[in-house]
């Protein structure tokens, strides 16, 4: 790297060291410092030219160079050469001083720039700094810091200056008026009598050995003067503490006189500082420091002035010290110093002092002399030996203190003492006992409160239990004073908690010893006093502590260790096998944690290393002595009952090793008359020690039970108040608990072979004989929980014996139904919603053991026991968030328990109705609407079906017939709201699909692909998102369909239906997706079944609400038609009419898709054509016309059409069979006009209304009118319904008066609104005109005629065609079809007048024809042809009229005198009609007819009718002048003349002429 290269790059980084963000700068400056490691000379020449060159750069950059420089310089001062130090030195000093004012950052940066200069060119740097610290002038405040700092970085270069320096600087100590240069002369004077203290320290090292302190002490003495007397008197804390320091180190310098002749007021001056001071550590230490100078110099003043010293200091002591307070905790170390010094001038006084406050009650006091007296005890301990008897008889009060921190400090004072000789006097062991009881200490015990200053008892504890094994290990001297005293603390019960520190000193006290001597004893009692515990008591206590091994910081192991090390001093034949046996215990105990452990596991490995030590010591002696201590050390556990339990243990395997039977019953006797029988943990353990006994001693352990049984305990008198005269009720229930668990451990344990025989003829008569009171001869029901745990237990162990027995299958259990029968009586008994006992836990244990014994149970006794139970354990309400760990584990151990009950009770019919009926029984907690219920009601369900599958064994193929309704009932919990029931609801499905291919022949071992995707998906089922849930629920129900067998289909389906209901709203979603997927799926396969699923839907829709139903139903319908249409149209039309909303909705599900909507409406059209529309009954036989009752099929199909229509997603499929629509709903409404309802849904019908269900009537027409609205409406044709609605269309069809009306005002909407849509509905109703209903043909006609009403039909181009569809029907049979055919014809003339003319001959050929139409008996067809052609007439051509006309006039005259007005009215208005249209030829022909009507006419003026007088009044008006001008009064009328009627042509009367009033 070039320098110019370094020199530019030091540049550019120095210019970024103005940048504003903090970051840079600090990054710049680490850049700084790397490059000059790598190139020093380069960089620090560098640095200094830029800021020789930038004087003006702001100090805060100056700062950050300079630092980068002392960095470089500290770490590359050896290879500096003289220029580059020069020059460096010059910057700093220049850049130090360049401001008189402080500028503390800045210049400090420069004066340490100097002081890392100066620790190798301390001439060149002290020339520097003389040259600023000249005689009479103050100098700078850094000149002199940089001065003191370079007096303690290099002492052997800046001492020999040190004379000039203080020449120079005293005269201006007088001149310092400002206490920041008085502060900074006080450092400088205190760092340069600490140099020079350290240079004459080390004169063997220093360059001028002459050195010599005289050469200091007249000058420091003046500073001393000045300092003490003037500037330690300032208000000023800093300066006052800056004083103090300084007068630590400069009273080593000062004269041994002068030192003498100062320390009277020395020593007052510093103490007194203790009171101005918060922070006295400086003055602590500066305290020190004078002491020692004085105690250097042998002064006298010192025992003048020790009360105060020694009052000040214990003062300082005794303040409280807080951790993080550095300070503060070196103040005390410096006060301790203090003691040392006046320890070793003063021993005597300072004891003197010090030992009584031992006796007072302060804590801090106590604490705080505790203190000195182990700093004491180490420091001066030459100076305390022969204080040792003193200060031991001192400790005698604060041993009995019970506050933590006087405890803490006494071990510590323990502690030093034990490595000085202390615990070898008299009274030591006083001292070691104490240290034992603290490390008893409960770790639980002494929990201060937060910000409490108090120890806690643990690290008091922890304290102690160090220094005991420190003190054992490292301390030879106490060897000999521990062993074999620490035996003594083994068995006393106090000493418990220190059994873990114990059992570590005396394994390391004892192997010491018998690396000493390796064959002797280790415990000689001879020598013990007969203090020592025996061999027998140390095993015993050993072994029962062992049982919790992790308790007390591992004492297991630690007791095991010591009997290991103890084998030879508790019998000589232990060694070999315990070498082995013991160390297997050690490592199966480092495999675990106190967690982990398994208790049971735990003691059953103690006993059998008892077993085996038992075996190996064939001395019956041993064994019996051993049994007798461990039955005296039972009363030492009465709090420790777990170690009390697992000694009881230990009596029975140690009376189980020995043959002397006396001894056994002896030893059962006494533990039977000494139990503290109230105590259930105690109950527990006698019985096993009687249960581990008759493993070796079956007889003799149940002849002393009996003798007990017998004996004066349980005589009693006969009576009720004295039933125990030495005991209460409640205490005799106590020891009836105690025996009847003794004789079921006793069963449990005893050899199976020997147990046959007895556990009805002794053990079960015993323990009846124990729980059952009669008083005066009656049977008392007890009331005792404990009394009825342990008959249950009892039954329970007796139970597992014998089925565990070689010979239970031929075993014939007589009491088998009684037990049961007692144990359900238990079980009922508790509390159904909570659990406080484990007496229902362990009833349903025994009823586990007993269901496999013979004889049999009944089934109603097996049903009445699965119910039970399963009520017992469910409905118990689960308890609150983080209810103890006990309760939970009774929870689950009695859910476990009733497990196993019930997989016992499914191995016995191990079938699929075996099965089924377990499921059955669970059913009913699965729907439950408890969560905490469901969840435990799947967990069975899951533990039946797994265990089912596990035992499955099939010799043949047979079918799994209730496949699907077990995969029915649990999939849909797959949704459940709690977690738990998902993941076991899941579990039951997979166990399930397993069976299945279980019983289609596949092994056991057999993994299918398909059903173990259930697995994955479990993962899903956590997802607490609904929407998550259902999709894995979808995937679930896939996977089913995959592998459900057809014939399972339906029976799935139908249960699934029923969880539709489910309380659970996720789980009747869940239901419905899942149907839903099995329908979309295997829904091909249900053809036969559909009828009966729509039932299913129908009757669940209408036993709920619930919206996602209603939407899953609508769904399921709609995958049902998409794969049989037919089927689920034809299962629909079976609804009762009419229809309800539920089945209404169904329908609508069919318009979800348009081909699908298209084929359903098809189905529906041919529906209702597929029956006649009604049927002819006579209600009374005498009646005059029959009824038309309508028929069910196309009423039905009509009402469904309209349901389809209705929904807005079937607009598509109605517009692509809008024609057939239309035509078949208009021919369905003229079908239905006046038609009735069948007698069923007329009854139906009256109830209805009569209740007030539905407001709207059900009617045959009305329906159809509906349906015809619908479909317009979702065909587009708003307008039309509205334009019937407005004219009142619609309730004219539905009448018989109004329908053909009706048909018209519709045809007229139609064409005025639906132009469009008019072809293929004129082609669809042409196709009908051949109906055999005459009303059919008459709405249809109807409509067509009322179509050349309107213009569309030539912009449509239909005239033609409707014109010759209308003539080809003038030969109806129907006189109403005639009828509109001829209006029709006539309407022509408003839609098409120009069509007129070139279809007159047509036309009038067909009036004629209606005029002449004989078969109309009422004659509307004339009526109709008079009105056609009145129409018609002024638009045909002349020569068309004319070979009509006259036959027209004759066949009209007859109806001027008709009774009915409309004939007279419409023959008179044709009459004028014909006038006006002829012309030429003809009119000669027509005179004649004029004149012949003449007279009619005229009398008609006068017709009662209006509109016919009307029509007569201005009929004139088209007859001639001529033939009606002289003729205004009858009595003067004569026949006109011929010329006459001609005038008459030429003019025409006023209309508004009338015949005067005479007339």
């Amino acid at each position: 790297m070039t320098e110019s290269y370094v020199k530019k790059l030091s540049t550019i980084l120095l210019d970024a060291v103005t940048d504003k963000d903090p970051l840079v700068q600090e990054q710049v400056c680490s850049a700084l410092c790397a490059l000059g490691e790598s190139q020093p000379e380069e960089a620090l020449s560098a640095w200094e030219e830029h800021l020789q060159q930038h004087g003006k750069l702001a100090h805060p950059y100056r700062t950050m160079i300079l630092r980068a420089m002392e960095v470089v310089v500290s770490s590359h001062i050896s290879e500096l050469d003289k220029d580059m130090a020069r020059a460096i030195i010059l910057l700093a000093s220049s850049e130090m001083t360049k401001v008189k004012e402080l500028v503390c950052d800045w210049q400090q940066a420069a004066s340490n720039v100097l002081v890392a200069v100066g620790k190798r060119f301390i001439g060149r740097v002290m020339e520097e700094m003389l040259s600023k610290f000249q005689p009479g002038v103050l100098p700078h405040y850094f000149v002199v810091q940089t001065l003191a700092n370079l007096s303690v970085s290099n002492v052997f270069g800046m001492v020999p200056f040190l004379t000039s320096i203080l020449n120079t600087m005293l005269p201006m100590l007088g001149m310092a008026k400002h206490d920041t240069m008085r502060v900074v002369f006080c450092c400088a004077l205190q760092h340069f009598s600490e140099s020079t203290l350290e240079y004459l320290a080390n004169l063997d090292q220093a360059p001028d050995p002459t050195v010599r302190k005289d050469a200091f002490a007249t000058d420091i003495f003046s500073a001393y003067h000045i300092l003490f007397h003037q500037w330690l008197q300032s208000r000023e804390a800093k300066l006052r503490l800056a004083v103090v320091e300084a007068l630590g180190p400069m009273s080593h310098l000062l004269p041994s006189e002068k030192l003498e002749e100062q320390l009277p007021k020395l020593l007052p001056g510093v103490l007194a500082l203790y009171k101005k001071h918060a922070e006295t550590f400086h003055v602590s230490k500066s305290l020190g420091q004078i002491l020692e100078a004085a105690v250097s110099v042998g002064s006298r003043t010192l025992e003048v002035q020790l009360d105060s010293l020694l009052a000040a200091l214990h003062a300082q002591i005794c303040v409280p010290v807080e951790s993080s307070s550095p300070l503060v905790m070196s103040n005390q170390k410096e006060v301790l110093r203090c003691f040392t010094v006046l320890a070793c001038r003063s021993p005597d006084r300072l004891l003197a002092f010090l030992l009584p406050k031992l006796d007072t009650n302060n804590e801090r006091t106590r604490v705080g002399t505790l203190q000195v007296l182990r700093h004491v005890i180490n420091s001066a301990a030459a100076q305390m030996e022969v204080k040792k008897p003193f200060i031991l008889s001192s400790m005698r009060l604060p041993l009995l203190d019970t506050n933590s921190k006087v405890k803490r400090a006494v071990v510590q004072v323990i502690s030093a003492m034990a490595h000085h000789g202390y615990l070898e006097q008299p009274g030591g062991e006083a001292m070691i006992e104490y240290i034992v009881q603290q490390c008893a200490l409960p770790p639980e015990t002494e929990r201060p409160g937060p910000g409490s200053e108090d120890p806690t008892a643990d690290s008091v504890r922890a304290v102690s239990v160090s220094t005991l094994y420190l003190v054992s290990t490292t301390v030879d001297r106490m060897s000999a004073v521990l062993w074999p005293y620490l035996l003594e603390f083994l068995t006393p019960l106090r000493f418990t908690g220190a059994l873990t520190p114990l059992c570590k000193s005396l394994v390391h006290l004892a192997q010491k010893r018998r690396e000493a001597g390796a064959d002797a004893l280790l415990i000689q009692y001879d020598d013990s006093k007969g203090t020592l515990p025996s061999p027998y008591a140390i095993t015993t206590r050993l072994l029962a502590v062992c049982s919790n091994p992790y308790l007390g910081d591992g004492r297991g192991a630690a007791s095991l260790r010591l009997l290991n090390v103890l084998h030879r001093d508790i019998h000589p034949l232990l060694h070999q096998r315990w070498a082995t046996t013991i160390p297997l215990l050690l490592d199966y105990l480092d495999e675990y944690t106190e967690e982990t452990l398994s208790q049971k596991e735990w003691e059953e490995k103690l006993l059998m290393f008892l077993r085996d030590t038992l075996t190996v010591v064939p001395d019956n002696t041993w064994i019996c002595q051993l049994s007798l201590e461990m039955c005296k050390q039972l009363s030492c556990y009465s709090e420790a009952p777990q170690e009390k339990n697992f000694l009881y243990k230990c009596i029975g395997t140690t009376l189980g090793a020995t043959s002397r039977k006396e001894v056994v019953r002896e030893r059962l006797q006494e533990l039977l008359e000494t139990a503290r029988y109230q105590e259930e943990a105690e109950r527990e353990g006698l019985a096993r020690c009687f249960g581990i006994c008759a493993i070796s001693h079956l007889d003799d352990t149940l002849a002393q039970l009996e003798d007990f049984v017998r004996s004066d305990v349980f005589r009693k008198s006969i009576g009720i108040f004295n039933i125990f005269k030495d005991r209460s009720e409640n205490e005799v229930d106590k020891v009836k608990s105690a025996l009847i668990l003794c004789y079921g451990h006793v069963a449990a344990q005893a050899p199976r072979e020997l147990v046959l025989a007895k556990v009805e003829s002794d053990i079960l008569r015993n323990v009846f004989q124990c729980f059952h009171t009669k008083v005066l001869g009656i049977k008392v029901e007890t009331k005792d929980p404990a009394l009825k745990l342990c008959l249950v237990q009892s039954v329970c162990m007796a139970s597992q014996a014998i089925c565990s027995s070689a010979q239970a299958s031929s075993f014939h259990f007589s009491r088998k139904a009684e037990l049961v029968a007692q144990m359900m009586e238990f079980i009922k008994a508790e509390p159904p919603d909570s659990l406080r006992t484990p007496i229902r836990k362990k009833a349903m244990l025994a009823c586990t053991y007993l269901v496999p014994l013979e004889p049999a149970l009944e089934e109603q006794a097996r049903s009445d026991m699965i119910h039970g139970c399963l009520h017992s354990v469910m409905a118990v309400v689960p308890g609150p968030e983080g209810e103890d760990g006990d309760q939970e584990s009774l929870y689950l151990d009695t859910t476990h328990a009733l497990e196993d009950l019930l997989t016992s009770l499914l191995r016995r019919n191990m079938t699929p109705q075996g099965l089924q009926i377990m499921v059955e029984h669970l059913s009913p907690w699965i729907k439950s609407p408890r969560g905490h219920e469901r969840v435990r009601a799947l967990g069975l369900s899951a533990c039946l079906l797994r265990f089912f599958l596990e035992h499955l064994h099939i010799s043949a193929l047979v079918p799994f017939h209730n496949l699907g309704l077990l995969v029915g009932l649990f999939s849909p919990r797959c949704a459940d709201l709690w977690p738990a029931t998902r993941q076991e609801a899941v579990s039951c499905v997979y166990s399930l699909l397993y069976l299945q291919l279980g019983y289609e022949g596949f092994s056991q071992d057999y993994r299918d692909d398909v059903a173990e995707q259930l697995l994955t998906l479990k993962d899903g089922l956590v997802h607490p998102d609904p929407a998550v849930l259902l999709h894995t629920c979808h995937s679930i129900a896939q996977i089913i369909a995959k592998r459900l067998p057809p014939d399972q289909l339906i029976s799935l389906l139908l249960t699934m239906f029923e969880s539709l209901g489910d309380p659970d709203k996720n789980c009747s979603r869940a239901a419905t997706v899942m149907i839903n997927s099995l329908l979309k799926e295997r829904g091909n396969m249900l053809l036969e079944k559909v009828p009966e699923i729509v039932s299913v839907l129908r009757s669940k829709l209408q036993e709920t609400r619930e919206e996602h139903i209603l939407q899953a139903a609508q769904h399921s319908v709609y995958l049902l038609a998409s794969q049989h249409r037919a089927a689920v149209v034809s299962s629909l039309l079976g609804s009762p009419l009419p229809f309800d909303s539920h089945t209404c909705t169904l329908w609508r599900a069919l318009a979800v898709e348009p081909s699908l909507t298209a084929q359903v409406l098809g189905l529906l059209l041919e529906r209702m054509s597929r029956d006649v529309p009604f049927k002819e009954s006579r209600a009374f036989l005498l009646s005059s016309s029959p009824n038309r009752v309508a028929t069910l099929l196309p009423l039905a199909a009509t009402c469904a059409l309209r349901e389809v229509v209705l929904a807005p997603a079937s607009g598509p499929a109605v517009l692509e069979l809008y024609p057939q629509l239309f035509v078949a709903l208009l021919l369905r409404v003229s079908c239905t006009v006046g038609v009735q309802l069948p007698r069923t849904l007329q009854a139906k019908e009256r109830r209805s209304a009569s209740s007030a269900l539905d407001p709207r009537t059900f009617e045959p027409c009305s329906s159809a009118v509906d349906a015809l609205q619908a479909v317009l409406l979702r065909g587009g044709n708003e307008d039309v319904v509205q334009r019937m609605e407005l004219e009142g269309g619609w309730e004219l069809l539905r009448t018989s008066a109004g329908h053909e009306e009706g048909v018209t005002r519709l045809a007229s909407a139609m064409a005025k609104f639906a132009g469009p849509r008019l072809p293929l509905v004129m082609k669809a109703l042409v196709c009908t005109q051949s109906s055999v209903y005459e009303i059919q043909r008459v709405t249809s006609t109807a409509f067509l005629a009322e179509l050349l009403n309107s213009n569309v039909v030539n912009d449509l181009m239909l005239l033609e065609s409707l014109l010759n569809n209308l003539v080809a029907r003038q030969k109806d049979t129907c006189a109403g079809v005639r009828r509109l055919v001829l209006r029709g014809l006539a309407n022509i003339a408003s839609s098409s007048p120009d069509k007129v003319r070139a279809h007159g001959p047509q036309l009038l050929t067909a009036m004629i024809g209606g005029l002449d139409d004989g078969d109309d008996r009422h004659s509307l067809v004339a009526l109709e042809a008079m009105a056609g052609l009145a129409r018609l007439l002024g638009l045909v051509e002349p020569q068309d009229l004319r070979p009509v006309l006259l036959h027209v006039a004759i066949r009209i005259r007859p109806f001027f005198d008709s009774d009915k007005m409309e004939f007279r009215s419409a023959s008179i208005c044709l009459f004028g009609h014909l006038n006006k249209a002829c012309h030429g030829d003809c009119e000669d022909v027509f005179l004649e007819q004029v004149v012949g009507g003449l007279a009619p006419l005229l009398l008609h003026l006068q017709d009662p009718q209006a509109p016919v007088a009307g029509c007569c009044a201005h009929r004139p008006a088209d007859l001639p002048c001529a033939c009606v001008a002289p003729t205004w009064s009858v009595k003067n009328w004569r026949l006109p003349s011929r010329s006459t009627c001609r005038r008459a042509r030429a003019c025409t009367l006023v209309n508004s002429s009338t015949p005067p009033a005479s007339t």
